[in-house]
């Protein structure tokens, strides 16, 4: 279903004939414009790709019946997943620390080198590593997870926040499973 969203502007400049200016703030329209977008109201199709063999089917019902075909009563979510073979102590430990240059060089690139982004990437890392040993494999839960850990971060001086951070984290961790 597509919606209409309008954004109306008119521009004004004071009318300097006007000697009641300052009590009647009258002003002289000289342009006025409108914007259109259509906006979707369906929610992003899934995720496609290769990634699709490395997820687990879920079932979720709508909470709207109209956006979905007469009889289709449940769509299909993928759940993204770290392979069972990550899961091993020394493979986890590998892999967290991978996170940890990997974010780091990532958020250095991406907004501009400054320390917070030294404790950011330590603190993911921690977190994906207790994560993998403690056999979570849900990469919705792993950034959930991250990001509350995230959070005992100051951000103040920061370009990024805790859960900015996380969804980085989270989405170089999907693209290594791509490659794997």
């Amino acid at each position: 279903m597509l919606s209409s969203l309008f954004f109306h502007t008119r521009t004004t400049i004071p009318n300097s004939n006007d000697l009641q200016f300052s009590k009647l703030h009258s002003a002289l329209t000289i342009g006025t414009s409108a914007l259109n977008f259509k906006v979707n109201s369906q929610p992003t199709p899934p995720l496609k790709g290769h990634l699709r063999n490395r997820s687990v089917p879920r079932s979720q019902s709508s909470s709207d019946p109209q956006s979905y075909e007469e009889g289709d009563e449940e769509t299909l979510v993928q759940d993204l997943r770290v392979p069972d073979h990550w899961l091993n102590p020394s493979k986890a430990l590998e892999e967290s620390e991978w996170l940890r240059v990997t974010l780091h060089k990532w958020l250095d690139d991406e907004y501009c080198p400054e320390a917070t982004n030294i404790e950011i990437s330590r603190v993911a890392a921690n977190s994906y590593y207790r994560s993998l040993v403690e056999k979570q494999t849900d990469l919705g839960e792993i950034l959930l997870k991250m990001a509350r850990e995230l959070e005992s971060i100051s951000y103040q001086e920061s370009f990024h926040g805790a859960f900015s951070s996380a969804n980085a984290a989270v989405d170089l961790i999907a693209q290594r499973i791509e490659q794997d």
